[in-house]
């Protein structure tokens, strides 16, 4: 690897899919350091357009051309190898570097490197840690795979040693990274596409735990065994948490007719504070938890953890408000993984409620076969399932499964469930059904949320 941070500034650094949550952060921070940026993306968006007014040249469309005296060309692991881009940098002895890497590169400029993985609630959890680390003042720098009202977008340029970013697991792509503090709030079985099965995952994790310095931290959410069994691995220092057990639990837990909990914070059985959320659901309590044990380790004053947690809503499309149609209340969430949907619908049957309806957009051919039996158990919570196609995102659609199969073996559960082609089906089937006091959930990470818009706009 030839490329300096701190030496290089007059090099020209291109970004294949500069639009995407992490990548767009990745070329803000070179931006502000006076570097020469460039990036290509499949379509305009309010990203590239901050990116563009901030100084980056934005290409739409791949194209080898777009590789103008460019000296580095990073991509993501979901860019396919037969890329224009990629070819033409191969063809020209450009250097190239993935994402994971170049974040890595990045972190190495920092002392206090806060890296938040699990496969659930990575970017609420560091939408709550921004909060309370910007309450206390530190200055953090954020990446964050989201939008966030609180830094106007999915990252900040701080002037600290302060460096908060999600990690995910996806290829092991955050076994690059240069953690102080890391932080598993979950191990489940995803991105099996990838890892051959649950043990690979866990084996992945244990090594990101190793990548820790033994002055650092491993923060853990200790309930999960999975989780628990690397703690007790670990040969940086550990704080574990949990409700029943762990260094940091929550206990005298209530909930307001929203769903945000209340409860007081132990460590060592001993008392600390009060804290009052203002996101939902009982897993947003241990999200809270994991950004306190970080703010324990920091320093931070109780008063600064309290207040961040309290003003912090949560990311973007993460039990998002979206608004109301005919008395009925319109969430946006994320959830596409059966733990992530199963707590997506806990979360809602907490708030009062005549019926719930679930639009469901599956995510990935290869989740939805890997998982299909957990896909067909996780819904039970809601009154009625819509469901929609596969959202591709980087596959191919092989005819091994589809969202109609998926369909099936849900309604032989007994599920009230019915298959939809199109957002506009969709929107009009439930326009006729909703009234007064139901819910409904737009649930994915594809395009879901067009349903919402589309309900909305009447």
């Amino acid at each position: 690897m030839s490329f300096d941070l701190n030496k290089d500034i007059n090099k020209k650094v291109h970004f294949i899919g500069i639009g995407g949550i992490s990548m767009s952060g990745l070329a803000a921070v070179l931006l502000t350091k006076g570097f020469k940026v460039s990036g290509s993306d499949f379509k305009e968006s309010e990203i590239t357009d901050k990116l563009k007014s901030e100084g980056a040249e934005i290409y739409i469309g791949h194209d080898k051309n777009n590789l103008k005296d460019v000296d580095l060309v990073v991509y993501t692991a979901a860019i396919p190898c037969d890329n224009p881009e990629i070819v033409e940098a191969k063809n020209k002895q450009i250097e190239l570097m993935d994402r994971a890497e170049f974040l890595g590169l990045i972190m190495k400029g920092h002392k206090y490197n806060v890296a938040i993985s699990g496969t659930h609630g990575k970017t609420t959890c560091t939408s709550m840690l921004s909060h309370v680390t910007l309450k206390a003042n530190l200055d953090p720098t954020i990446l964050v795979g989201g939008e966030l009202d609180v830094i106007d977008g999915n990252f900040k340029i701080g002037n600290s040693e302060y460096f908060l970013t999600e990690a995910c697991e996806y290829k092991e792509s955050f076994l690059k990274f240069y953690p102080y503090i890391g932080v598993i709030l979950n191990i489940d079985a995803d991105h099996l596409d990838y890892y051959r099965d649950l043990n690979h995952i866990k084996e992945t994790f244990e090594k990101f735990s190793n990548i820790i310095p033994t002055d650092g931290y491993l923060i853990g959410y200790c309930e999960d065994e999975n989780v628990n069994e690397i703690l007790s691995k670990a040969k940086c220092n550990t704080i574990s948490y949990g409700i029943n057990k762990g260094d940091v639990r929550a206990t005298n837990i209530s909930f307001d007719n929203k769903g945000c909990a209340t409860f007081t914070v132990l460590k060592d059985n001993n008392k600390l504070f009060n804290v009052t959320l203002n996101t939902t659901g009982k897993h947003n309590i241990l999200n809270a938890l994991s950004t306190i044990c970080v703010g324990l380790i920091f320093n931070i004053p109780y008063s600064s953890i309290i207040e961040g947690l309290a003003e912090c809503k949560g990311a973007h499309k993460r039990f998002e408000y979206k608004g109301e149609f005919n008395g009925a209340t319109i969430i946006d969430d994320y959830a596409h993984h059966p733990v992530e949907i199963k707590a997506t619908l806990d979360t809602a049957n907490i708030i009062p409620h005549k019926n719930i309806y679930a639009v469901f957009q599956p995510h990935t051919y290869t989740r939805t076969k890997t998982l299909f039996n957990e896909f067909t158990e996780c819904f039970s919570h809601a009154d009625e399932l819509i469901l929609m196609d596969i959202y591709a995102a980087r596959e191919k659609d092989t005819g091994l499964v589809s969202s109609n199969d998926l369909g099936d073996a849900i309604r032989s559960k007994g599920i009230k469930c019915t298959n939809f082609h199109s957002h506009d089906e969709v929107a009009n089937y439930l326009k006729d059904k909703i009234s007064n006091d139901d819910i409904v959930l737009t649930i994915g990470a594809g395009d879901v949320v067009k349903v919402a818009d589309i309900i909305l706009k009447q």
